[in-house]
């Protein structure tokens, strides 16, 4: 089957396809695409005129490779299959994480100087300190996220699938159906739903149940449920301690404390630090959690009604990380901007996300004030789901679809 190039990340990536003394790590949580990506890669070696046999390509998880689970077992695979190749070689190795010890053998292929590597595999895994130890200033980190708004459209054009011509009501179908790439092929909200389940029940035993000990799954879901349906609100450990202990679960706060951790590591979580912007320093304490997809508050709360708040905010979030700024909460005050972002040169940019502020002038009003409050000359959005849009104050407001639809930047 043809695929659908996510040329966001390509363009991220095409520079180092050569580099040799460099490995490329994807990330992402799973099912996000990140062994397709791999895939594309290799395609366009391909295409580039790189012959066939210089491209060693081996899925950990396919049949053939599974037995392989050592690291000699790895290297001795890696030697059979290089064999008759000239010159520089290409080596995407995609689960790598079902390899102990696969950070010395990866690193020693890098020493050789005529592999280019690239690699795949289990968050919990690839960010829980081993590769970062023994691999520090060795590799690159290209972060996967489930399709943005903008691609989830751009996907269903590819393969044939209707699209809306109104962006409201596509932008409600990307709500239900979430971003999973693969769901975008899957007809029907319900089966879309099965697999997001099927997806959050994979992350838990391939990753978190192999890399820690979760004594009570009960409470891990639990407390799994609780983030994700509240994700967008800016919350502390205490917090989420006190409702869950509310309710009587009764947990310790290092046990939630290594929760929320398994959860981050795993992808399912993002979180976003506040931000003052009057000390320009990090505040410790309180931050939002955001999802890596929508479908996951369906998931883990079949009745979930839509508020639009949040969910927004997530889209704009998920839109910005995969354009690779960093996102903060920012504090004004005693007012909050719902995002700071900064570019890769340090620039900044101020973001408020809203369903709409036409027609209620205490909402607009509520919108722009902490904008209006920042005395820097960087650009500033009011971003909503209105297609009237009106200007103030220099402070420019976009209708959100267009925004992302045409792929356009904060800074």
């Amino acid at each position: 089957m043809k695929l659908y190039k996510r040329e966001r990340y390509l363009s991220k990536m095409r520079g180092f396809y050569h580099t040799n003394d460099i490995i490329k790590v994807v990330t992402g949580i799973r099912r996000c695409g990140k062994s397709t990506l791999l895939q594309m890669v290799r395609d366009e070696l391909l295409e580039s005129g790189i012959a066939e046999r210089s491209i060693i390509y081996i899925d950990l998880d396919k049949k053939g490779y599974r037995s392989v689970r050592t690291a000699d077992q790895l290297e001795a695979l890696i030697d059979s299959l290089s064999e008759g190749a000239d010159g520089d070689k290409f080596l995407f190795i995609d689960e790598i994480q079902n390899v102990q010890g696969f950070e010395e053998v990866v690193n020693a292929y890098r020493s050789e100087g005529d592999y280019s590597i690239f690699i795949t595999g289990s968050n919990s895994y690839l960010l829980s300190g081993e590769l970062t130890t023994k691999l520090t200033g060795r590799y690159l980190e290209f972060e996967l996220f489930t399709l943005s708004f903008d691609e989830y459209v751009g996907m269903k054009r590819f393969y044939g699938k209707p699209v809306d011509p109104n962006t409201l009501v596509e932008l409600n179908h990307y709500i239900n159906e979430g971003g999973f790439p693969r769901a975008v092929l899957i007809d029907g909200l319900r089966d879309k739903r099965e697999y997001a389940k099927g997806v959050v029940d994979e992350i838990f035993k391939k990753d978190i149940r192999k890399r820690a000990v979760i004594r009570r799954r009960e409470t891990f879901d639990l407390v799994r449920d609780y983030v994700i349906n509240n994700f967008g609100a800016t919350t502390s450990v205490n917090n989420i301690l006190t409702d869950l202990n509310r309710a009587g679960l009764g947990i310790s706060k290092p046990t939630l404390l290594k929760y929320l951790r398994h959860l981050v590591d795993a992808k399912i979580l993002y979180e976003c630090d506040r931000f003052d912007m009057k000390s320009r320093r990090m505040l410790s304490g309180e931050k939002k959690y955001y999802i890596a997809d929508l479908s996951l508050t369906f998931v883990t709360n079949p009745n979930s009604s839509i508020n639009y708040g949040p969910i927004l905010e997530n889209i704009v979030y998920v839109y910005s990380r995969s354009m690779d700024y960093e996102a903060y909460v920012g504090r004004i005050g005693r007012l909050e901007c719902d995002f700071i972002l900064k570019d890769v040169n340090l620039n900044y940019s101020y973001v408020q996300v809203a369903y709409t502020i036409l027609g209620n002038k205490e909402t607009e009003d509520r919108e722009y004030a902490p904008l209006e409050r920042i005395a820097d000359n960087y650009p500033k959005f009011v971003l909503t789901c209105d297609f009237l849009i009106q200007s103030r104050n220099g402070i420019s407001h976009a209708n959100l679809m267009d925004f992302i639809l045409g792929g356009k930047v904060f800074c």
